[in-house]
């Protein structure tokens, strides 16, 4: 497995990041908007935003003082499919 992927599967396995990512794929979104469906620090959120942008799963864009988000779903199933190769399993695109 790549490193990307590591990093992916890193990612995936933190259950705020899944949520913020669940979020993500209703719509793009700013920082302060998806703070406001957590009970966690801005900077937490912040933090995982930055992890799951590294892994390759979200993109920002800056819009004056805001972060935007969007889910970039093109990554997991990339790294999913690599991984399922292994084991000989083909991933089913809908």
């Amino acid at each position: 497995m790549d490193d990307r992927c590591r990093l992916v599967f890193r990612a995936l396995a933190d259950d705020t990041r899944t949520k913020i990512l669940e979020l993500l794929k209703e719509r793009e979104r700013c920082v302060r908007d998806i703070c406001g469906h957590f009970d966690v620090s801005q900077p937490s959120i912040s933090h995982h935003l930055d992890m799951l942008k590294r892994a390759g799963l979200v993109a920002a864009t800056r819009r004056g003082r805001e972060i935007y988000y969007r889910l970039l779903s093109n990554t997991i199933i990339e790294c999913c499919d690599k991984q399922f190769r292994v084991f000989d399993i083909k991933l089913i695109r809908s």
